[in-house]
């Protein structure tokens, strides 16, 4: 590849928080390989604040803008040298071809990517035991990554992420809780979280309950009448749940988007995860230096036959509440 001295550099994102939050640091290594380049992030628009508050993005290209955009405007847009399609998406990839971008990198294992991307790199990751960021720096073998990263390697980033100006009054001595996931993981069970719930208040912990509208209304009146417990569900923007989140002594779910938040932050973020493939916390620890990951048993039978377990709700209260405290 014949890569100039400032080229611009479209990474294309366009999933949920999470996998947002586990494609920065192969930003970070952009930047420093290529430090004069442009480096633009297209993601939907839901995820805008999560990117914004990482330093080595240049621009934010948003989804719905360039859904609805016109042929012309779409292709003035997506200008630039090279695309890397970090979340295959058949309609982006085919705009990215439209616009003309020299370099147009994805996975091979797609099959739309073979009439759409001129470079194509031979992974999957169905299968694999690397984590998940590592696994994205696959696509960047074609820009001279001479190795993919160990997963200590990448995992503190919070260097580069700078935290907006709390919205909250509330400042450090607390823990966030967040129990649903919207179906992105195996959830820990929600009359373990009540039970946790109590124990952080009987040690005098603040406590705060976060999560979308929908997921208030599932837990319903689970949390009342616990001294020093705030429910926030459907109360947040996403700008404010990362403030909220900055400030936390600890953050408590399963895999999903604000437990990487909380990661990339360098908050305790404290992950309950199976141990099957591909959900195991091998795959899905959120990344920086202070995260843990508990599951009740690694050599679990039946996850590692691949059949459906409940095992994540045998995480005893007493092992979180440890490693809050700790």
């Amino acid at each position: 590849m014949n890569i100039n001295n400032t080229p611009r550099i479209i990474i294309s994102r366009t999933d949920s928080i999470g996998d947002v939050a586990l494609t920065l640091p192969m930003c970070r290594w952009i930047k420093v390989a290529f430090p004069h380049a442009t480096l633009v992030f297209l993601c939907k628009r839901y995820t805008k604040e999560v990117v914004q508050c990482f330093s080595p993005v240049d621009e934010i290209l948003i989804l719905e803008d360039i859904e609805t955009a016109s042929n012309e405007a779409r292709k003035a847009q997506l200008h630039g040298d090279i695309i890397l399609h970090v979340f295959p998406n058949k309609r982006v990839a085919s705009w990215a071809r439209a616009a003309g971008i020299t370099y147009r990198i994805g996975t091979s294992h797609r099959w739309f990517h073979w009439f759409t991307c001129n470079v194509r790199v031979p992974f999957t990751r169905k299968k694999s035991t690397l984590h998940e960021a590592q696994l994205n720096f696959n696509l960047l073998i074609p820009l001279g990554l001479q190795a993919l990263p160990s997963f200590e390697e990448i995992q503190a980033v919070e260097s580069s992420f700078s935290i907006p100006k709390a919205m909250s009054s509330h400042v450090g001595g607390y823990v966030v809780l967040h129990p649903l996931s919207q179906g992105s993981a195996i959830e820990y069970p929600l009359s373990s979280y009540v039970a946790l719930a109590h124990a952080l208040s009987q040690a005098k912990w603040l406590v705060f309950i976060t999560g979308t509208a929908s997921e208030g209304d599932r837990i319903g009146a689970a949390f009342e009448g616990i001294p020093g417990l705030e429910n926030l569900c459907g109360t947040c923007s996403l700008r404010e749940l990362i403030a909220l989140i900055s400030n936390a002594h600890a953050l408590v779910a399963c895999s999903t988007g604000p437990l990487h938040l909380a990661g990339l932050m360098n908050i305790k973020a404290i992950g309950l995860f199976s141990s099957r493939t591909p959900i195991h916390p091998g795959r899905w620890k959120p990344l920086g230096m202070r995260s843990i990951a508990l599951v009740k048993d690694p050599l679990c039978p039946r996850c590692a036959s691949q059949q459906e377990c409940a095992c994540i709700s045998e995480i005893t209260v007493d092992q979180i509440f440890r490693a809050i405290q700790d």
